[in-house]
């Protein structure tokens, strides 16, 4: 067994502990930033999508090529927003 041998040990434990001590301090905030990320999700969906609702958006040219992305979380959001159904002609979600 080697000096350094123990030092990693010890500079392990320190790692270990540095790390339970970092999920300590940000498991409260959490739930708090992933509800935010979701809030800004949801507005960000709803500038993309406005025209096709009927809502004037005066960026919706520019959104315009980001639908064909946001297409796969289409449905989840229009179900989160309280819409039964998808509220567009052209997309057919569920």
């Amino acid at each position: 067994m080697s000096p350094t041998d123990g030092n990693e040990e010890t500079l392990k434990g320190w790692r270990r502990f540095e790390e339970l001590l970092r999920e300590f301090y940000v498991a409260p905030y959490r739930r708090t930033f992933g509800r935010a990320r979701r809030d800004q999700d949801d507005l960000f969906m709803l500038m993309v999508f406005a025209e096709s609702l009927g809502v004037p958006n005066p960026v919706g040219w520019y959104t315009l090529e980001l639908m064909p992305l946001l297409y796969e979380q289409f449905h989840d959001w229009h179900r989160r927003m309280g819409l039964e159904h998808s509220p567009l002609d052209d997309i057919r979600c569920c």
